[in-house]
């Protein structure tokens, strides 16, 4: 009965491994304005990503201004002044005011339920640029009105389910993981023979990591074969990457201890053995 209590939580440790660690990335960086933007800030510099902002600012800032026949040298050059405006220490700033702003509307769909999209408003950017553009004198750029263009970057139909799995991953942020280390401590302590519970546990810690980095893989494919077509695959796919960097690197991390604990419990077992 010992022995097959100790497997019974053992199996529930490797299933509760990848649902602790999504439990806690939903509530401390997800839930986290300064974990969110520090996340999301590398893509500042990511191509597919400047190219989305480029082509959606370059068309809100055309449509709001009147050059006459001289509109196509004056959409040529809003469109060299946003690339080159792309690569500057001011844009990255801009991109993280952007996505602070962004965070705050996404919390605030998921936990008030108001509105049924998050986006991201490109007026930091644009104002920028305008103000690049006055400096160096080029014609009609001071009729340039800083509006806010707002980009979508996620969009519902109900937020009700999503706003409740949200709220319960909150709930279970912290109380998995530490229900995960408990149940572990747990099956090695009712075990007859602890040391092969030892070995045991760690690698169900490690078929748990398995479980995580697959999940994380199989979501990703599945959030990018349902995107509309008007959206880019590349910069969604730096998105969700870099939004779900902590799960990889926290699966290979929990990968890497559980191997080491049953390793070296199966070490330990082998040199008791030697004379």
């Amino acid at each position: 009965m010992r022995t097959f209590l100790s497997a019974v939580l053992i199996v529930l440790v490797a299933l509760l491994v990848p649902a602790g660690a999504v439990a806690y990335w939903a509530d401390h960086e997800l839930g986290d304005a300064d974990r969110y933007t520090a996340a999301m800030a590398p893509l500042a510099e990511n191509p597919a990503v400047q190219e989305v902002v480029v082509t959606q600012a370059g068309r809100a800032l055309s449509g709001q201004i009147d050059a006459g026949p001289f509109q196509g040298g004056v959409d040529a050059l809003l469109g060299e002044a946003l690339r080159s405006f792309a690569g500057t220490p001011a844009y990255r700033t801009a991109w993280d005011a952007a996505n602070r702003a962004a965070h705050a509307a996404f919390f605030k769909a998921l936990t008030t339920g108001e509105g049924n999209a998050v986006t991201i408003d490109l007026a930091p950017v644009i104002e920028q640029v305008k103000g690049d553009l006055v400096a160096d004198g080029v014609p009609f750029a001071d009729r340039i009105p800083v509006t806010h263009v707002a980009v979508t970057v996620m969009e519902y139909d109900n937020l009700g389910a999503l706003r409740k799995g949200f709220r319960m991953l909150q709930i279970a942020g912290i109380w998995l993981p530490v229900l995960t280390v408990v149940l572990a401590a747990a099956a090695i302590a009712v075990a007859v023979h602890r040391r092969r519970a030892v070995i045991a546990t760690g690698l169900g810690v490690a078929v748990g990591a398995v479980l995580l980095w697959i999940a994380v893989a199989v979501f990703r494919r599945l959030t990018l074969d349902d995107l509309p077509a008007d959206i880019d695959r590349a910069a969604a796919a730096a998105v969700y990457d870099a939004l779900t960097a902590f799960l990889r690197t926290t699966a290979w991390v929990v990968l890497a201890i559980g191997l080491a604990a049953a390793l070296a419990a199966w070490l330990t077992g082998r040199l008791r053995r030697t004379p």
